[in-house]
């Protein structure tokens, strides 16, 4: 059973996120906040498996309540699935350095909503690719920070780059000629070298050092 919290301020939207992910078979919506403080609190009393947040609360707003879950101990287990729209691309960079596991358009189609937190419970990082492309094009716009990666080996440097592209692993094995297995592992050996949470926080060390724009 996914357990899960729904964080958002507009209460109708909250209840209506809640209403269709709760009828959901192996979800349960053990809580639901109005703000980031709401949302920290409900992490560690119910340590969910998923915390939907939205980005722009008052108070405590969903970046900031996300670094505050993912930095700490008690909640370390919890991933963060991001609410975002068009109009909050500037803040989808800051969450996902944050520690955001994903990102999900608030317009999104109910079935695609399900899906994403399905992924994101399984410990996987989901970028929507209109969410990708945006913040590739923050990135061109002049948000690269200077990083140098620690020594890669040419595979993982290839894999490194195809992430960054957005590309998922049957894509890059596709793309590679390696099989499924080999990418997961290639990807497996990146979190460890690169010290990353989780797949999204890939993408981000990746164009930090100027890799996939």
């Amino acid at each position: 059973m996914i357990r899960l919290v729904v964080a958002d301020d507009q209460a109708l939207v909250r209840s209506g996120f809640s209403m269709i992910l709760g009828a959901e078979p192996g979800i349960d919506v053990v809580a639901e906040a109005a703000d980031g403080t709401q949302a920290l609190a409900a992490a560690r009393v119910h340590q969910p498996d998923v915390v939907l947040m939205d980005i722009r609360m008052p108070g405590m707003d969903g970046i900031e309540a996300t670094r505050h879950i993912t930095s700490s101990p008690l909640t370390a287990s919890v991933h963060v699935l991001v609410l975002t729209t068009f109009a909050a691309d500037d803040y989808v960079v800051a969450a996902l350095r944050a520690g955001a596991s994903g990102f999900v358009l608030k317009d999104t189609e109910p079935s695609e909503l399900v899906r994403a937190v399905r992924v994101v419970a399984a410990g996987h990082a989901l970028l929507a690719p209109e969410v990708t492309r945006r913040m590739l094009h923050l990135f061109a716009q002049g948000e690269r920070e200077a990083l140098t990666l620690p020594p890669l080996t040419r595979r993982e440097h290839e894999v490194l780059v195809a992430l960054a592209l957005g590309l998922s692993n049957l894509e890059i094995a596709d793309r590679l000629v390696v099989s499924y297995s080999t990418v997961k592992t290639h990807v497996s050996h990146l979190l460890t070298k690169l010290e990353a949470r989780d797949r999204a926080q890939l993408v981000m060390l990746a164009h930090r050092a100027g890799l996939g724009g």
